[in-house]
Order: structure tokens, then C-alpha cells, then sequence
């Protein structure tokens, strides 16, 4: 099915209001589109995403508006019935997706088709790269050192019942004995059958609280990404909440531009034997934080490099406290892996483009 182009509109229903002051939302949707040209990624989502008929063989809405729509809702934390509602009363919300006023607007169940055939078909990786090449190109994506780390996203889809298994926890390798990693297996197994409705790719996670004195029980993923030295995402990696930061880096890297991992810095949940071969396999220099081990405590010169490293990889927590802060990307509304991965993903495109703005004031500054 082939599309009229998006951008071929001729003068919109709201063009004779341009004179009226903008609101702040209209402001910063004018400055996105100012910095991203959307017709290379207008192609390649009509392209790649082939919807059906609407009801009654009405034309299927462009993919681009449902895209538009799936930004707003994580700019705004809003679910998908609250993103149809406030694009209906948006005049702001209307004009950046390419809704005319009489434009029906696409209701929840149809966001909601869209994100699961883009989850299905892994689209949403080329987006951000197409993304990022944009931001690049204006000088807005300065190459340099990648800094990695992880945080927790939490599922409220636990299953119920008692916890009868070892977890793992925080800052610890993953110390369980065979046994005790099969009784986890078995544990979700069974609760498949008790509880249909948990989202069984989650995992349980002990993790320290805010004093560190006491470990909490946590249950979700846990978010794996890169920034550059401006704190703006390179890549994302999503796992279960229960395997340990050092399984996800070389998943990470391979998501990375080779050109923007030449050093990789990352706190020592990280370091592994393995991850430093993997690393010098991909030509990458390791700034990962040294680890000291019970009877071989760190050099000075180790403690050195690491209070070094601290001073420049507070970028990533930065941008997971924006995250958090402006979108509350701690908690998913979704179930599974893959949907949680690709939302993680889509989270970053948002979180970059909203950072954009203010590198183009900068600049021009």
C-alpha cells in the first residue's frame, strides 16, 4: 500500500494562526522539526511497516502520525488512552503529528497495534541510529569517550506467591549454584500456569535501598546504555533485572557505531576478564573501573584511575535521572522482553531529541 507523502501537504487549517503566540509546547515541536528532517524516516517506516484497512476500508493512518503520537506519549507519560485523548484536545499535539482539525485522531488500540508490529520487525534501532546520524550531522552528537551503566526498570506484573528461591543482588556476581539456578527456572515455570497474566520474561533482583543498609526486593529488567560525553544515547541493551551489569556490555557494544566506542567507561560492575578481551577484540580502549578482590586490595595507582573515571561518568547517571525525572522510565506499562526492550529504545530517541534543543541554543549562543 502506498502512501501520498506526508510532508506534501499544501497549507494547513491552522496556518492562519501562526501569529498567535505559541505555547511551550508548540515551541519546542517547532524546534524538533527544525533539527530533524522526518523524510528519511517517513520512508523507511512506510516502507517497512504495511498496515491494513480501518474499519468500514477507510485509508490506514500514516506511520508517521502514529510515531509522532508514540513521542508525545513518552515527552508527556502518557499511556496510550491519554495520548488519543490529548491529541484530540491539542491543537499543539495535532499540528506535530499532520492532523487537520476534522482529522479523526487514531485511538488507543491502533498505538497499540503499531507498537507491537515495529517491536515485531526490530524497527525501532534504525530509527535511532537515522536519528542520531541527523543529530551528528548538526554537530549535536560529539564523538568521544562511550560510558556505560544500568539501571532498573521495574514491572508491576509480578507473578504471586511466595518467593521460594535465591536471588541475586546488587553489585554481586552471580554466585548461585546450579541448583539454585534451576529452582528459579521451575519457579516461573510454575508460576506460567498460576499466574497467566505476570509478565514471565521479568525477573527478581535484591537491591540496595537508599542507605544501603538493607536489600529490597525488586521485579523487571534491568536497562543497559551508552552515552556520549554530552550524556545523549548511543545505545540501549535490555536484560532480566537478575543477570549481572557484565553480561550486557559486549550485547551493548554491538549497538554502538564502531567510530563512537573507541574508549569505553563504565563503574566496575563491569569489569570481567572477559569484557577487557572483549573490548581489545573490538578495538575499543577500557576505562572500566578497577575492581579490588578479597586479599588483593587496589594499588594506589588503580585507586587513582578510578577516582579519574568518577569525575567524567556522572553524564550517564545524569541521563538516567532524566529518564526518570521527565519521563518516569523506572516503571513499564508492558510485558515482555522484546516490548520492553524496543520502549527503552523509543524512550531514547525521546530523551535525545528533548536534549537537542538546548545544544542548538548553546551553539548559536
Amino acid at each position: 500500500m502506498r502512501f501520498k507523502s506526508y510532508h506534501s501537504k499544501q497549507m494547513s487549517f491552522f496556518e492562519p494562526h501562526q501569529t498567535r503566540s505559541a505555547s511551550s509546547s508548540s515551541q519546542f515541536f517547532k524546534q524538533i522539526n527544525t533539527i530533524i528532517d522526518w523524510k528519511p524516516i517517513e520512508e523507511y517506516l512506510v516502507n517497512h511497516y504495511k498496515p491494513g484497512k480501518k474499519q468500514r476500508g477507510q485509508k490506514a493512518y500514516h506511520p508517521m502520525i502514529l510515531f509522532k503520537m508514540q513521542l508525545i506519549s513518552v515527552w508527556y507519560g502518557l499511556s496510550d488512552v491519554q495520548t488519543e485523548d490529548l491529541t484530540m484536545d491539542s491543537i499543539s499535539f495535532c499540528r506535530f503529528c499532520g492532523l487537520e482539525l476534522m482529522d479523526s485522531v487514531p485511538d488507543h488500540s491502533t498505538l497499540s497495534r503499531f507498537r507491537s508490529e515495529l517491536t515485531r520487525k526490530k524497527l525501532y534501532q534504525p530509527i535511532m541510529l537515522m536519528v542520531n546520524k541527523q543529530l551528528a550531522e548538526k554537530g549535536l552528537m560529539v564523538k568521544g569517550t562511550a560510558i556505560v551503566d544500568a539501571s532498573l526498570t521495574l514491572s508491576p506484573f509480578s507473578p504471586k506467591g511466595k518467593l521460594d528461591h535465591k536471588m541475586a543482588e546488587d553489585r554481586k556476581e552471580d554466585t548461585r549454584s546450579d541448583t539454585e539456578v534451576m529452582e528459579e527456572e521451575e519457579y516461573h515455570q510454575k508460576k506460567e500456569e498460576e499466574s497467566p497474566h505476570a509478565d514471565h520474561d521479568a525477573r527478581w533482583f535484591k537491591n540496595r535501598c537508599v542507605n544501603w543498609q538493607r536489600l529490597k526486593t525488586y521485579f523487571g529488567y534491568k536497562r543497559h546504555i551508552t552515552t556520549n560525553d554530552d550524556g545523549l544515547i548511543l545505545g540501549v541493551h535490555t536484560i532480566p533485572a537478575n543477570e549481572h551489569e557484565s553480561q550486557g556490555l559486549g550485547d551493548l557494544m554491538e549497538k554502538v557505531p564502531e567510530d563512537e566506542r573507541t574508549e569505553v567507561m563504565g563503574d566496575k560492575g563491569y569489569k570481567s576478564k572477559k569484557n577487557d578481551r572483549l573490548l581489545e577484540e573490538m578495538g575499543s580502549k577500557s576505562l572500566i573501573m578497577e575492581k579490588g578482590y578479597r586479599h588483593k586490595p587496589l594499588t594506589k595507582e588503580k585507586k587513582k584511575k578510578n577516582k579519574e573515571i568518577s569525575k567524567k561518568r556522572w553524564r550517564v547517571e545524569q541521563t538516567f535521572g532524566g529518564l526518570h525525572r521527565w519521563f518516569g522510565c523506572h516503571i513499564t506499562r508492558l510485558k515482555g522482553l522484546e516490548k520492553v526492550h524496543h520502549q527503552h529504545i523509543l524512550e531514547a530517541i525521546a530523551y535525545n531529541l528533548k536534549r537537542s534543543p538546548g545544544f542548538v541554543f548553546l551553539m548559536v549562543k
